[in-house]
């Protein structure tokens, strides 16, 4: 198949402005770019005058729930809100029932993309077997049949010694750890940000330090055993902690989520269930401070940790209900809307692209001849409000339904394929 992309704003994480050019696509791959291409008689044209075009977007952080719970969401419907949302390339985290902790569940994984998915799937593997943070897991086995990277993402890894090991394997396969850094003696039966808020509303809160401690402990590790990965940032002190590491030459790297610069715990009020995510929403000034983070290079990508959960464990009593929402579909529209005032486009595609790419050593993320043409167009324009209806997921559990928006995905290519045209999925 021959696509031409025509007359397109191409945005990437080098290009500051953008250049207006032409991209010709060939059997999947980005065969040329540039103006007054040659286009074959054979080719299917896409006209992006007054559009963005951009590498595909790379979440290196979401759940699919395959295997375990096909009502939340599959490999097939997960993907379809992924591509949806301008994503071609995204990484399942292993915490699916059973987890993905083995060789066979890497592989199983690997294949359900292949046979059902409409993007690139690459799945992260456990670091502990089961999940427990007892015993580490055959990380070089899985690492053969297609993990990227491991993470026990869901649960911590508590016992230090084990997130030693787990940094000197990583380091000799050269992959990451990606830890999510949270002191379940200080979390344990909490429901919220901890503060005002969550004592208005009589609900056992969360400090901060839950997740701050963590961070620290594992900056520490990573100064003497190998390089590490710092998931869902949402407090001011961990941003800080991070920039300090950063400065001081420390192998860490961070990701952040929408929701933690787009929201703040006052989205709880009224119990809103669809608020509730871990670690949660914080204060304003966490939110400001993540802002910055993403700005000064300290943060360095956006993930969704898309987190779908079915009706029945979000419309009950708060303490009840599961923690975490969907974010594929509002992912773009939502950095584009809360950031660009603030941090160059070219900037925040880096931070949903190639970062992302690198953090998780795959090659993707960028625009470049002989690369797969895994390509997005957008409409940086398009106001509009986000409605959970038109979602793809198979859940529909985000607190952004009506919230006005700006940037929306109007073409989705993976593989030199058109899944998403018009804003529509094609499968």
């Amino acid at each position: 198949m021959v696509i031409v992309i025509c007359n397109g704003k191409v945005i990437t994480p080098s290009s500051k402005k953008g250049e207006n050019t032409d991209i010709l696509i060939e059997d999947g791959i980005v065969k040329s770019i540039g103006k007054n291409l040659k286009i074959p008689k054979d080719a299917e044209i896409i006209d992006a005058s007054g559009l963005l075009v951009s590498p595909g977007f790379v979440d290196l952080h979401c759940h699919l729930r395959d295997p375990g719970d096909p009502e939340e969401e599959t490999i097939a419907s997960g993907t379809n809100s992924a591509a949806k949302g301008g994503f071609t390339s995204i990484s399942c985290m292993a915490n699916t029932n059973p987890p993905i902790d083995s060789p066979s569940m890497v592989k199983y994984v690997v294949s359900e993309a292949k046979s059902s998915g409409v993007v690139n799937v690459f799945p992260i593997g456990a670091v502990t077997v089961g999940l427990e943070g007892k015993k580490l897991a055959q990380m070089g086995r899985m690492l053969g049949e297609g993990a990227v990277a491991f993470s026990d993402d869901g649960r911590p890894i508590a016992d230090s010694k084990i997130m030693r090991l787990a940094l000197e394997y990583a380091k000799a396969f050269d992959v990451k750890i990606i830890s999510h850094p949270e002191n379940l003696e200080l979390s344990v039966g909490g429901q919220m940000n901890e503060g005002a808020m969550s004592t208005i509303l009589g609900l056992r809160g969360i400090p901060r330090q839950a997740e701050e401690i963590m961070v620290e402990r594992d900056i520490s590790l990573a100064a003497e055993f190998g390089s590490v990965h710092i998931t869902h940032v949402s407090t001011a002190s961990s941003v800080k902690l991070i920039r300090e590491a950063k400065s001081k030459g420390i192998p860490v790297t961070a990701d952040t989520c929408p929701h933690y610069f787009s929201l703040t715990e006052k989205e709880v009020d009224g119990f809103n269930t669809f608020a509730k995510v871990n670690p949660p929403l914080r204060g304003e000034n966490d939110r400001r401070e993540i802002v910055l983070g993403l700005k000064d290079g300290t943060i360095d990508a956006i993930a969704t940790d898309h987190a779908p959960h079915r009706e029945e464990k979000k419309n009950v009593e708060f303490g009840l209900a599961a923690k975490g929402m969907v974010g594929f579909e509002t992912a773009f529209p939502l950095a584009l809307t809360f950031l660009s005032e603030e941090i160059p486009l070219n900037e925040i595609i880096g931070k949903m692209t190639i970062n992302p790419a690198k953090i998780l050593g795959i090659p993707k993320g960028e625009i470049k001849v002989g690369v797969d043409a895994d390509i997005v167009i957008v409409d940086p324009n398009a106001e509009y409000e986000v409605d959970i209806k038109s979602f793809a997921s198979k859940s529909k559990n985000s607190p952004f339904n009506g919230m006005k928006v700006k940037g929306r995905i109007v073409y989705t290519i993976v593989g030199g394929k058109i899944v998403v045209r018009d804003k529509k999925l094609l499968f």
